[in-house]
């Protein structure tokens, strides 16, 4: 048996590998703010109404069967996904003031 600071290799491996998606998914989280950022711009800029709660029942039944056709756990994907929005509101509040506007209600998914 191994004491507890000589882990197997095959952990170590496998760690890289959490490491190497862990920063693919920030990355991707990044990239993914970059385009709401925009969005938020646009409907602060153009009028737009910032909520769109047919896009918001669109998203959240198509990453519900993502999810599961995946194997993740559904309930876990929208726990995700509530946490990503509450990010995009953030954001588009930032932009919707420095606009002059008040915060709009917002579009979760732009």
């Amino acid at each position: 048996m191994t004491s507890p600071h000589e882990l197997p290799p095959e952990i170590l491996t496998l760690r890289d590998s959490i490491d190497n998606i862990d920063a693919a998914l920030m990355h991707l989280l990044a990239e993914r703010f970059k385009f709401t950022r925009r969005v938020g711009e646009l409907k602060a800029t153009g009028g737009l109404p910032a909520a769109d709660p047919d896009r918001d029942r669109q998203q959240i039944a198509r990453l519900t069967g993502i999810a599961e056709s995946a194997g993740l756990d559904p309930a876990f994907a929208e726990e995700f996904r509530e946490f990503i929005v509450k990010e995009v509101i953030r954001h588009h509040r930032m932009i919707a003031q420095a606009h002059g506007e008040q915060p709009p209600v917002l579009d979760t998914y732009s």
